[in-house]
């Protein structure tokens, strides 16, 4: 007979990635008893591949903004926790820089201004950026732009020492972290999944929590349904330690549109950001390619040039490094997030593209609200797991 972890916990979270850490941080502080289980080690998928954004800038009016801006507030708010000498948002790199988007003509600046207008309803700060007012924000952009907005909201975060320090005040609580243990199957009572199985053991529980990020699709198919959480490979260019030249995240106007595109082709939008290390981080890029791991040199070239013209001082930098991830994609550009109806006892956290380490606590909240019967705190309808239907486009 398979070894047996006893007690029962109430929840299996799979995955050690930001969400499932979210997750087990927020269930523990509801009383909640946790095992978190993971294939790989902590934050070893998309959370260690990111770029630590928590931005609400990006994100058009609906669903997604509503969730992005109950998170904001609990990064805010979790941001002076007291840990051990110092506070959580010290040791994550919380970084409350702010956002600025830029438009490269009035065309698209005018689009930029129609959106702030519709965001400004949800609770979003912007604020207006003439042409001759950009280098008073960023001194080293190019002059060859129209103007832009500023989002005093968007923050920064080290995405890894965020998932490591969620998971070690779950621990704290009281959770157990199980890593480099694949999820196998599920444990079921008829149609009820009463826990999940690994190489290693069985692990019975009151519920299941599916937050495994790009895989998620494929543990949801080890308990019957179907979730069509697809991978999505995305590049960043790490340059050398250079002295403080960019304060913000930078992002051409353009970037909000190629994260909604539905295209499986390459495709690159500027985006530019400072680290606490000194290093910058260039983005964007996205291509559904499967797991596909092939460095892609055209993709590299793009967000270099792209980079460059945003910021001409960056032209003879040095870039030490490139790192790959795969976001997990939703066709509707949605997570899914709540309990299961096909499946009961298992519920879903996952199918947040680039946006997992920004939405992560508010998912992680309403989650555990419906884990402990609490209303939740934005309506769940546009996140359900069942809302694809049984035949969905890839």
């Amino acid at each position: 007979m398979s070894p047996r972890t006893s007690p029962t916990p109430d929840l299996v979270v799979v995955g050690a990635g930001i969400v499932g850490a979210a997750c087990a941080y927020h269930a523990t502080r509801a009383g909640l008893s946790v095992t978190v289980v993971d294939s790989g080690p902590i934050a070893g998928g998309t959370t260690g591949a990111g770029e630590g954004n928590i931005l609400v800038s990006d994100k058009e009016p609906g669903p997604e903004l509503d969730l992005a801006v109950l998170s904001n507030r609990q990064w805010r708010d979790l941001a002076d926790l007291p840990l051990d000498d110092t506070t959580f948002g010290r040791a994550v790199e919380l970084e409350t820089k702010g956002g600025l988007v830029v438009a490269t003509d009035q065309a698209t600046l005018d689009g930029l201004a129609r959106l702030v207008a519709t965001q400004r309803a949800p609770g979003i700060e912007a604020v207006a950026v003439p042409t001759d007012g950009l280098r008073d924000v960023e001194p080293h952009l190019t002059h060859d732009l129209a103007g832009g907005y500023r989002y005093p909201q968007d923050m920064q975060v080290q995405p890894m020492l965020a998932a490591a320090h969620l998971l070690r005040l779950a621990r704290r609580a009281g959770a157990t972290v199980l890593t480099h243990e694949p999820v196998t199957g599920f444990l079921r009572a008829g149609e009820r999944v009463t826990g999940v199985r690994t190489p290693r053991r069985d692990l019975p529980a009151g519920a299941v929590l599916n937050a495994a990020g790009t895989w998620a699709g494929q543990v949801a198919a080890l308990a019957g349904v179907t979730v069509p959480v697809a991978p999505r490979r995305g590049y960043i260019l790490v340059t050398e330690p250079l002295p403080p030249l960019v304060r913000h995240k930078v992002y051409l106007a353009d970037y909000v549109a190629d994260v909604a595109s539905d295209s499986a082709a390459l495709q690159t939008s500027t985006v530019v950001e400072g680290t606490r290390a000194g290093t910058i981080l260039i983005g964007a890029s996205r291509e559904r390619v499967g797991f596909d791991r092939t460095v892609s040199t055209p993709a590299l070239r793009r967000l270099a040039a792209g980079a460059v013209r945003l910021f001409p001082v960056l032209r003879d930098v040095a870039v030490i490094r490139a790192y790959r991830g795969f976001r997990p994609y939703c066709p509707d550009h949605l997570p899914v997030i709540g309990p299961d109806p096909r499946a009961p006892g298992l519920h879903h956290a996952c199918g947040h593209e680039g946006a997992g380490i920004g939405l992560s606590l508010g998912t992680a909240l309403l989650v555990t609200q419906g884990l402990t019967g609490q209303p939740p705190a934005l309506d769940l309808d546009p996140f359900r797991p069942d809302r694809f239907g049984p035949e969905v486009p890839r």
